[in-house]
């Protein structure tokens, strides 16, 4: 019988402290050891290649290395962007180092420990309304069902704009597992087409549907719209959420109406265009950022925001499935990371199928997702998707203990 071999990747230090139990390591080998057996690579853009220089003989001192460009060696380029390659623990020892060089190294390094402390687990949250409440953590993910009440929604336009049949679609979307409901009154399907509303026309869609199916919802209810003053109305007719495909950075007001009220609001990734010369996954940090921003500048808390990285919104075919690869980085914004694939267009593209033929596709995608950190997934097709992420959260809890 051949030897047993395996491979472990550990993500964190918590996937390491639980494999060294098992092969009853000493305790104090557990604390030495964890560090060292949590690899990561870090990326940063354009720093002096003065200070690169010192970077990368730090590293290379503890163990570690660093890749730069090829003039940094003799200072003939300015900046140069670098790729650091280390276990936490040299990482630990080589920071302590850094923050007493000059050069911007010392806040560089305070940057770069906030980053790897960002990383290790996913945020918690605890909301609690008068009549609801909704946990969100790292071992339960959270589904999000759409509810259209609109005339030209891509998927399912017309079919739920009066009360009946909106009432029976929430009573059906409960049933299937929904934690949230999502409630919109305007098309803004990806990719353009959809046709604008004004805000008199939305709250008359939006408000009656709201207040009839309200007693028949015993999940959170989200309004998804960019006008504050829709917002504000939903949420006096019983709304728990605010939904913004504009991050908060279309209608000024919408801060204020999210921090006015005390609710989570969900802050979704866009822009004018799909031109990002900085790369896409630079762009949408930056727009988080900002979005997070003008939230506190409003009195909003940082644990209301909800982030999202607006798939299929000013992005293209490429560009999307570029961010589903690249899903983990958004845990450096300490905040719950919302995906919206739900049959669009993407999904079509590479399955060559219509939208109500998409489900698998959306499936895939929200399986990725949460293997990289993504807590809730907004979706038409609940029942299959809370299925699937219900295995999937059961078999990435049983990973960590035998």
């Amino acid at each position: 019988m051949e030897t047993d071999i395996t491979i472990l990747d550990f993500k964190n230090e918590a996937q390491s402290w639980e494999e060294l139990k098992k092969i009853n390591c000493d305790e104090m080998g557990l604390h030495i050891l964890c560090p060292k057996s949590v690899f990561k690579v870090i990326k940063i853009k354009k720093i002096r290649t003065k200070a690169a220089n010192i970077l990368k003989q730090t590293f290379l001192g503890k163990g570690g290395d660093v890749a730069v460009s090829r003039k940094t060696v003799d200072l003939s380029a300015e900046y140069t962007d670098v790729i650091i390659f280390a276990t936490l623990k040299q990482y630990k020892v080589a920071l302590a180092q850094l923050k007493v060089q000059p050069w911007g190294l010392a806040k560089l390094a305070q940057q770069i420990e906030n980053i790897l402390m960002k990383s290790k687990a996913l945020p918690y949250r605890n909301y609690q309304w008068s009549d609801r409440a909704l946990e969100i953590n790292d071992t339960n993910s959270l589904v999000m069902g759409i509810l259209n009440v609109t005339p030209d929604s891509f998927s399912d336009g017309g079919r739920f704009n009066r009360k009946e049949s909106a009432k029976e679609r929430v009573i059906a979307l409960q049933e299937a597992g929904a934690d949230i409901i999502d409630i919109g009154a305007e098309s803004t399907r990806p990719y353009g087409g959809a046709e604008k509303v004004t805000e008199k026309e939305e709250l008359e869609r939006l408000l009656p549907i709201l207040e009839y199916i309200n007693p028949y919802c015993k999940v959170p209810i989200s309004v998804d719209t960019y006008k504050a003053n829709v917002a504000e109305a939903a949420l006096k007719c019983g709304a728990h959420m605010i939904n913004d495909i504009w991050g908060l950075q279309q209608d000024e007001k919408m801060a204020q109406v999210a921090a006015k009220y005390n609710v989570p609001v969900v802050v979704m990734h866009n822009h004018v265009d799909m031109q990002y010369p900085d790369g896409i996954m630079y762009h949408m940090r930056s727009f988080f950022e900002r979005s997070i921003a003008i939230g506190l500048e409003n009195g909003l808390k940082k644990e209301n925001i909800i982030i999202d990285p607006g798939i299929g919104f000013a992005k293209n075919f490429q560009q999307n499935m570029y961010v589903m690869n690249h899903l983990e980085d958004l845990q450096l914004m300490d905040c719950p990371v919302l995906l919206a694939t739900s049959r669009k267009r993407f999904i079509g593209e590479v399955l060559d199928l219509p939208v109500e033929e998409r489900v698998e596709g959306t499936i895939a995608t929200a399986a990725l997702g949460r293997q990289k950190g993504v807590q809730i997934h907004r979706v038409h097709d609940v029942k299959e998707v809370k299925r699937t992420l219900k295995m999937l959260d059961a078999m990435m809890r049983s990973g960590r203990d035998e």
